[in-house]
């Protein structure tokens, strides 16, 4: 027999190549089972996309009430100066030009504590131990031995 014939196999479902190397169907069960992992799929699809739309709105949320907290807290931090200007100012201890310069200090001091709380913090959003961890190991072995 003529192992380039065009005869193809016929032994029923659970023949998978012709004698040309043409694919038999796939089994029911098969096709059925591809069904439904690319039903699967499209759901974990769908569902990380209705919670990533969901983080959005939650993140542009939590951005605008941080605004506004953030312009709320900047107006009692001047109610806050102001009256403290004022108490300076009535009980004599300052004149009106020493008190605004004093609390204009205070208010630079505040800046630069938190400049630097903020500049520490930042080194932490290098991700350093990631970093570390995906750098190539060193050829030489911690103990000096060599292979």
């Amino acid at each position: 027999m003529d192992p380039t014939a065009a005869v193809e196999q016929t032994a029923g479902a659970g023949a998978t190549f012709s004698a040309l190397g043409h694919r038999a169907p796939f089994p029911k069960e098969a096709r059925l089972l591809w069904h439904d992992l690319r039903g699967l799929a499209h759901d974990h699809l769908e569902l990380a996309a209705l919670e990533t739309q969901r983080a959005g709105e939650s993140l542009v949320a939590m951005v605008v009430a941080g605004m506004l907290a953030a312009g709320l807290l900047l107006s009692a931090w001047l109610a806050l100066m102001g009256v403290a200007i004022l108490a300076l100012i009535s009980h004599g201890v300052m004149a009106t030009g020493s008190a605004l310069l004093v609390a204009g200090c205070v208010n630079l001091l505040a800046a630069l504590v938190l400049w630097r709380v903020i500049a520490r913090l930042s080194l932490r959003l290098r991700f350093p131990a990631n970093a570390r961890s995906l750098q190539p190991a060193s050829p030489e072995f911690p103990d000096g031995e060599t292979s």
